[in-house]
């Protein structure tokens, strides 16, 4: 039986470059990892830099390296959206055709009516666009007085609930989250989103207690496939919920960055073959829609730190890949994520080569199948790329 190990990385809105569209969105000029390393003076990243992070982008404080450690490039999207679950799909498989919905004018009467009317909720507040910081330390006082739920959205497809912990108990705010998502799956409402938080006025706070109730894909990604062939396949932090737990084996909950890295390093000491799918939100969540870019550049060297003793677990013909599934620009304007590719750095037997600019995030999915033996139906594998640098790499043997 096959041993071998795929991990993959996602640093959550990591962004390398505006995509070709990026103007439609409003986006144009983004470029999270690049814009963070100029705003700082310089990102310390030689873990990353010799997998060829230098080589994908110009990165203040990390120079092309001549010859490379690892395989990179970028990807390109294909489908409409900048959002997380847009991303992920992607990445595994499923390009949308059509944009996941969106609600820039707050959710109608009949969407909050029937739901309202089902939870038994007294109301709501807000019910806009809105960071989800900010609009807690506005309305949490009055959502305290008043026992209602503060309900918002953003520019991805997301219904998000916010409430206090001490006003609503986390059991009731996922039981009003799961009669959302059922209510809101025919309007294809990507996301719904538990958001407790804790404190008092003017110094409310947001738990890792988030939870995300999603639309599940339009088509079986690779997971799916992964796990009908017999691959375990274990989902770190929020990748689970972004796939609606299909084709997870093993689910690991985190709490925030370090602990995911942490995880990820345990797991790799102790899982035997499989999949191992890392999502790590602290980009995303703390620094970029906060517009955090110390912050950012703090998580970014975090991550490099870490590397050494991820690459030190893998053993030989493992893979360790890292990307991201859109971007979040904090130099942009405004605190929404922004339209980018994404970077695609390989760890492949410490030798490396250039990728190219891919045509979808699909590719990303479409190696690791092939890696598993398993078929794709969307994507370009480079797994043949990968196997020219490591033998060890190449298609695995047939299955029993």
């Amino acid at each position: 039986m096959d041993q071998r190990r795929f991990v993959i990385l996602v640093a959550d809105s990591a962004g390398c470059g505006a995509l070709p569209d990026a103007a439609l969105y409003g986006d144009a000029g983004s470029n999270t990892i690049g814009h963070v390393a100029a705003a700082v003076g310089g990102l310390a990243l030689p873990n990353l830099g010799r997998l060829g992070l230098g080589n994908v982008l110009p990165v203040v404080g990390v120079p092309p390296d001549p010859a490379p450690a690892g395989f990179h490039g970028r990807m390109a999207e294909r489908s409409p959206g900048k959002d997380t679950t847009t991303g992920h799909w992607e990445m595994m498989g499923v390009v949308l055709k059509e944009p996941l919905a969106l609600f820039p004018r707050g959710f109608p009467p009949e969407i909050l009516g029937p739901w309202l009317a089902e939870t038994g909720a007294p109301g709501v507040l807000g019910n806009e666009v809105a960071s989800g910081t900010e609009i807690i330390q506005r309305l949490g006082a009055e959502h305290q007085r008043t026992g209602k739920p503060i309900v918002y959205t953003s520019a991805d497809s997301v219904f998000q609930v916010a409430a206090h912990t001490g006003t609503v108990p986390l059991e009731t705010l996922y039981r009003w989250c799961e009669i959302a998502r059922r209510r809101l799956d025919s309007y294809r409402v990507a996301r719904v989103i538990a958001r407790p938080f804790v404190g008092s006025p003017g110094a409310y706070t947001r738990t890792y207690d988030r939870k995300d109730f999603s639309l599940a894909a339009p088509a079986p990604t690779v997971l799916e496939a992964l796990a009908a062939a017999g691959v375990p396949v274990v989902g770190v932090g929020k990748i689970p919920d972004i796939y609606d737990r299909r084709g997870i084996s093993r689910e690991v909950h985190t709490a925030g960055n370090a602990d995911g890295l942490a995880r990820a390093e345990a797991l790799l000491g102790e899982l035997e073959r499989g999949l191992l799918f890392v999502n790590l939100v602290d980009f995303d969540m703390l620094y970029g829609h906060r517009r955090d870019v110390k912050g950012y550049a703090r998580a970014l060297e975090e991550l490099d730190r870490a590397l050494p003793r991820l690459l030190a677990r893998l053993r030989p013909g493992d893979v360790l890949a890292i990307t991201a599934d859109h971007g979040c620009d904090p130099t942009h304007a405004g605190t929404d994520h922004t339209r980018e590719h994404v970077p695609l750095l390989v760890h492949a037997g410490g030798r490396g080569g250039a990728l190219g600019v891919r045509g979808s995030f699909a590719d990303l999915g479409a190696t690791c199948a092939g890696f598993f033996g398993v078929p794709a139906q969307v994507g370009t594998s480079f797994l043949d790329q990968l196997a020219s640098a490591s033998p060890s790499l190449a298609a695995p043997p047939p299955r029993p």
